[in-house]
C-alpha cells in the first residue's frame, strides 16, 4: 500500500494556489478589489504554469474583474458619484 497518496507535492501545491487564487478573486469582488485582484492573478498564473486547471483560470479572470470594477468604482466616486433620476 506504499505510494498511495493524493498526488505529487507539486500538484498539491499548484492546486492549493489555484484554490487561493479563486478565493482571492471571489472575496475581491466585495472587499479590497485591487490588492486581492492582483494576488488572484499572480497565484492563478503561478498555478496555471505548473498544472493548467479551470480553477486557476477562473481565479485569473476574477482577479481582472476585481481590478476593473475597483477602478470603475474609484473613478465614479471621484467624479461625484452616479446620478440616477430625472
Amino acid at each position: 500500500m506504499a505510494g498511495h497518496y493524493a498526488g505529487s507535492p507539486a500538484r498539491q501545491n499548484s492546486s492549493a494556489m489555484a484554490v487561493a487564487s479563486l478565493v482571492c478573486g471571489i472575496v475581491g469582488l466585495f472587499l479590497a478589489g485591487i490588492p486581492l485582484g492582483v494576488l488572484a492573478i499572480v497565484l492563478g498564473a503561478m498555478s496555471q504554469r505548473r498544472t493548467p486547471t479551470g480553477m486557476a483560470r477562473a481565479g485569473i479572470i476574477l482577479g481582472v474583474v476585481d481590478i476593473v470594477l475597483a477602478v470603475i468604482a474609484i473613478a465614479a466616486l471621484n467624479s461625484g458619484g452616479w446620478y440616477i433620476g430625472g
